[in-house]
């Protein structure tokens, strides 16, 4: 069985090797469940032009497809830096219950990845944000939620 150390180590590798083959930034992410890493993920955003091809969504991708399941619980995940709003939410809806990280935010920040702006923009109310935001059909939209609540068959998340 592999110590939390190794399993960070693995992550860090993934960043470094995939980011020296042309393949994105530099982030690496290992899944593990019962002591065994089951999902890795690398930084493929420019390689594959997904901008939601971080390390972390990425092997959040893979451990969902490899468990057959949307929910992660029992899960840690093994990120090689901080991991920015997007996939810290991921993170949160796949419910993996720990999360270990090596760079900081400030370190990524360093070399060229700041997310203070986004952390910002969350911050603000939609009509102020950097993204023009204005609201559509609010009470349609809205009587779908009162249908999903009556749906028998739905599968809760």
């Amino acid at each position: 069985m592999c110590d939390r150390h190794t399993f960070m180590t693995h992550a860090i590798d993934l960043s470094r090797k995939h980011m020296l083959g042309g393949e994105g930034g530099p982030f690496g992410a290992v899944i593990v469940k019962d002591g065994k890493v089951i999902a890795e993920g690398w930084n493929q955003v420019t390689s594959i032009n997904d901008p939601t091809a971080h390390a972390e969504v990425q092997a959040i991708r893979t451990a969902c497809t490899e468990l057959g399941s949307f929910d992660l619980s029992g899960c840690e995940i093994y990120a090689s830096c901080e991991p920015c709003p997007m996939c810290l939410s991921a993170i949160y809806w796949a419910r993996i219950g720990k999360l270990y990280y090596g760079a900081t935010a400030a370190d990524a920040a360093g070399g060229g990845f700041d997310d203070a702006f986004i952390y910002e923009q969350f911050a603000l109310p939609p009509e102020k944000r950097s993204v023009k935001t204005e609201r559509l059909e609010g009470e349609a939209a809205a009587r779908v939620f009162d249908e999903w609540s009556l749906k028998a068959d739905k599968v809760p998340y």
